[in-house]
């Protein structure tokens, strides 16, 4: 990694708020609105930092090595917030984290893309064969987190207990399977059809810098362990921030965990689609989706029953399943034709804020 090129990016800077935020939790003791904003603001370039470090160490492995490893990694900000969420015990705020994510990934960077690219361009193409492949996958993935909600709306009065929770294992276990089954689709099977949306990894056979990947594993290592360090620090002041600020809790994991979590793809997405590049913008929103659907959730449910006080099912709240709806949904109709304009971005946009309101008035 080029750090000196990196610094040049004034977001970089807020790797400052790393130890501030230290100092505050340990001698100072602010309020919970405080350290949240500090502890967030410490995030975010944490989660640059590791996605240009699984990048840069994905292009050294060679094609297929590296793309299991960015496809596997490009998760861990959310996962680390995930897992100190469960720690923590606040089941509901990791359920509403997970559908802020796909929400932020399918809806957000689509429409924030699409809305500052498409000023200049009466309208963006991509390869919808892809894009469709991507929105099948997330709807079948929708449907899995969709189903106990279903499932508890119909038989709650007469299942067995605990049958909630076996639901919810069972499910996902078949989502997580899906994901390897995705990754070998995209990385072996039909790698053909994503030749066009990678960020620049070189093939098997190439120039790949095989011998340079300790410096890229070095610096994955302590962001990880940095990310962790701030995630116990921001999932600790979520409730305190919310009781404060008059947000409930389901708001503060939909609108400001995914947010933080999710920074790393909405720059890259929307950086994509300013160059004109949508094809690589809409593998970026529909592959981050897929990724919190197949990947992240399942993997937070297994980790539940290590961390916290219990295990964690996939009940969404009503709310959380018609957005889950709306995004998929959204998605599907936006790259059915394999163009979008600066309009439908706006429209995608408007979507967003109008399920952020709705979350914000609950309760």
């Amino acid at each position: 990694m080029d750090w000196r090129a990196m610094f040049k990016n004034p977001a970089y800077w807020l790797l400052a708020f790393i130890p501030i935020t230290v100092v505050l939790e340990h001698a100072v003791h602010p309020s919970p609105v405080v350290l949240f904003i500090c502890s967030g603001l410490g995030i975010v370039p944490l989660t640059m930092v590791l996605s240009k470090a699984t990048e840069s160490l994905a292009d050294r492995l060679g094609e297929g090595l590296g793309g299991f490893l960015n496809a596997t990694f490009a998760n861990m900000p959310e996962l680390i917030i995930g897992a100190m969420g469960l720690r923590a015990g606040l089941h509901d705020v990791v359920k509403a984290s997970i559908t802020g994510c796909i929400l932020n990934d399918v809806i957000m960077i689509v429409g924030l893309g699409a809305l500052l690219a498409g000023r200049k361009v009466k309208a963006l193409t991509f390869n919808r064969t892809t894009s469709g492949v991507g929105s099948t996958m997330l709807f079948l993935s929708a449907v899995g987190l969709l189903l106990p909600a279903v499932h508890n709306a119909l038989f709650a009065k007469t299942a067995r207990p605990g049958a909630e929770q076996d639901l919810s294992l069972e499910i996902a276990i078949v989502l997580f399977a899906t994901y390897l089954l995705n990754l070998l689709f995209m990385l072996k099977t039909h790698r053909h059809l994503y030749s066009g949306t990678g960020h620049g990894s070189h093939g098997e056979g190439g120039h790949a810098e095989k011998h340079s990947v300790l410096p890229g594993i070095l610096t994955m290592a302590v962001a990880a362990v940095l990310l962790a360090l701030m995630s116990e620090m921001l999932v600790g002041s979520v409730e305190g921030t919310g009781k404060q600020l008059g947000f409930n809790p389901i708001f503060m994991g939909v609108i400001f965990l995914s947010c933080v979590g999710n920074v790393a793809e909405l720059v890259s997405g929307v950086n994509m689609a300013m160059k004109g590049k949508m094809d690589a913008c809409m593998a970026i929103a529909i592959g981050a989706a897929n990724q919190v659907a197949l990947f992240l959730a399942p993997m937070l449910v297994f980790l539940s029953y290590f961390l916290g006080p219990g295990p964690m099912g996939l009940l969404f709240s009503p709310l959380e399943v018609l957005a889950l709806l709306v995004a998929v949904c959204g998605v599907t109709l936006t790259s059915h034709d394999g163009d979008i304009n600066w309009l439908e971005g706006v429209q995608l946009i408007a979507v967003y804020l109008m399920l952020a309101v709705a979350f914000f008035n609950i309760g």
